[in-house]
């Protein structure tokens, strides 16, 4: 015991001396504070990866999917159309590159850099998980949209959590006044993506779950490369010779 104390003192003393020394200055405590919740967010992901690979979250997947089903109803159906169409990748990705051309267009190109990258790459990460996981999408009534692709994790969570995140980020900068109204207004239009899903049963609760923690790992990784370069450059064009 008197050993392994001893060598958790040291790498203790090592990560304050070279690790938390070096690494620290670079963040403020919100950046620390998001770096946690994409931790959170990622470990979370890996733990429903895992179970839904063992097929254990099976049961609970179907029990809300049948709950859900009850409430089907012809108008409904259209609401829910609508809303899982303006949260479809493709509509997403199109609507962030336009956004980007338009941050070019006003000179604010690392938002337009970031807007683009968070949108395609979050497109590429979340083929390139479907394609790992090679999960199949629910067959539990007709479906009344056309689907492709494999089912984890899904892409309209994933794809809406990060573009319209980053849309409402761009946005609570520019208006800090009205910053809680845009994150509520944010989150509900993601979670409503979310439950379209669920309810058009295209989408296994699990599925929206993942794609959620997905698209918030990579959004924040974005935000905080965002912040830190306008932080860094900001630095350099105040002491040009540093």
């Amino acid at each position: 015991m008197t050993v392994l104390r001893n060598f958790s003192k040291q790498l203790v003393h090592l990560w304050k001396k070279y690790v938390s020394a070096q690494l620290f200055p670079l963040f403020t405590a919100i950046e620390i504070a998001g770096l946690g919740i994409a931790g959170i967010a990622l470990w979370g992901f890996g733990k429903i990866a895992d179970e839904v690979m063992e097929q254990e979250t099976q049961a609970f997947d179907t029990s809300i999917l049948e709950a859900i089903a009850r409430f089907h109803s012809p108008v409904l159906n259209s609401i829910m159309i609508f809303i899982t169409t303006i949260g479809e990748p493709t509509v997403l990705l199109v609507l962030a590159l336009i956004l980007a051309i338009v941050l070019l267009a006003v000179q604010e190109r690392r938002e337009a850099l970031m807007l683009a990258i968070a949108s395609g790459g979050g497109l590429a990460l979340n083929f390139a998980l479907k394609a790992a996981f090679n999960r199949a999408r629910p067959e539990l009534w007709d479906r009344i949209v056309d689907v492709s692709f494999k089912s984890f994790p899904s892409g309209h969570a994933t794809m809406s959590l990060v573009v319209y995140g980053a849309i409402g980020y761009g946005l609570a900068r520019q208006f800090p006044a009205w910053q809680k109204l845009i994150a509520t207004i944010t989150v509900l239009l993601v979670s409503a993506i979310g439950f379209s899903r669920l309810y058009l049963g295209v989408h296994w609760p699990t599925d929206v779950i993942a794609g959620y923690a997905t698209g918030l790992v990579w959004l924040i990784a974005c935000i905080l490369t965002l912040e830190i370069s306008s932080r860094y450059s900001s630095g350099k064009e105040t002491n040009p010779n540093a």
